[in-house]
């Protein structure tokens, strides 16, 4: 994704901020960004850091320099990025990063840059090893925190960092235009629902682990509307195969797992008389609602399981299991 566009059309108050802080040489030795799921908080923190080492910044990151293209690849060793997006932050974590903060630059820039996404995924002792850092920055070092959700991130945080909410697009926009560019009307219903631009829902309906997932979701709902010893089935014999296999990893069983979420989300919602989402399965969706004896239940129990699959559980049981569950009558 080419970020640089999304914060300049869609962030204008990050863009502003920022911009200009780098423009007056007045940047702020730690910044907080805000932004509810599906905002890229990660990328656009990454483009931040760019900004700081671009050799020619107009006003922001080019995207298209050796630091912005090292960074781009992982090729920076005074960026240090600790990411709480699939597993805690721990004590360990920041204590690492501190060591390596306290030595000699390895770059000739002599800016140090470390992230934390989603701050609010760390452990109290790891907060407390990261406020002691925040309180007392060593020169040219800088951080750039993220979180999805503020009420969660301690107000000791929050008070040493320059705090920036982004802008969420309404559903809506993304999809509309994540159709223009091309991406199928299926695609853009669901992928809107996790990536906040329509150039990020592009990107990610190119992802083969997602497009796996997602021709195992449909075959698995095709199979429960013919009926529940057919789902099972299917997901025993068919899915779980897929979405166990090593080459599909934990992003795979994600997807696949989002995917039900979403689904049994509008099956809820049309038991109700609710506007569903996914209007590309309309028919499905109308049909399931009518068949399926506990809906809320099962979407309950796929919502835990999808939190399981971090903690390295079998995920053919896992995924028998959520079948099981689901055609319970």
């Amino acid at each position: 994704m080419r970020i640089k566009g999304y914060v300049e059309n869609k962030q204008p108050i990050l863009y502003r901020t920022f911009s200009g802080a780098l423009e007056k040489g007045v940047v702020t030795h730690s910044y907080l960004l805000l932004g509810e799921a599906g905002i890229p908080l990660k990328e656009v923190a990454l483009y931040l850091a760019k900004s700081l080492l671009c050799d020619h910044p107009h006003p922001l990151a080019d995207e298209e320099c050796v630091y912005c293209q090292r960074i781009e690849n992982g090729d920076y060793p005074d960026l240090v990025i600790l990411d709480g997006e699939n597993q805690s932050i721990k004590k360990d974590d920041v204590l690492d990063l501190v060591s390596d903060f306290q030595k000699t630059p390895l770059e000739k820039k002599g800016i140090m840059i470390y992230i934390v996404n989603l701050v609010e995924n760390m452990t109290v002792e790891a907060v407390n090893s990261l406020l002691k850092f925040l309180e007392e920055p060593t020169p040219n070092t800088y951080a750039i925190l993220t979180s999805q959700n503020e009420a969660k991130v301690l107000p000791t945080i929050v008070s040493r960092c320059q705090s920036i909410r982004l802008r969420l697009s309404p559903i809506y926009e993304v999809i509309q235009e994540a159709i223009e560019l091309g991406v199928a009307q299926d695609d853009a219903e669901i992928l809107a629902n996790f990536y906040n631009d329509g150039s990020l829902v592009k990107e990610q309906a190119q992802n083969a682990a997602y497009q796996s997932a997602k021709k195992s979701a449909d075959a698995f709902f095709d199979a429960l509307n013919q009926g529940f010893d057919y789902g099972r089935y299917i997901m025993e014999k068919a899915i779980t195969p897929v979405i166990s296999a090593r080459e599909a990893g934990k992003s795979g069983a994600r997807f696949f797992f989002d995917v039900l979420v979403l689904f049994f989300q509008d099956i809820c919602r049309k038991k109700v008389g609710d506007e569903i989402k996914l209007t590309s399965y309309a028919k499905l969706i109308d049909d399931l609602a009518n068949k399926l004896p506990h809906p809320e239940q099962s979407l309950l129990k796929i919502m835990t399981a999808r939190g399981d699959i971090d903690r390295n559980v079998n995920m053919g049981l896992l995924l028998i299991h959520v079948a099981n569950i689901i055609t319970k009558e």
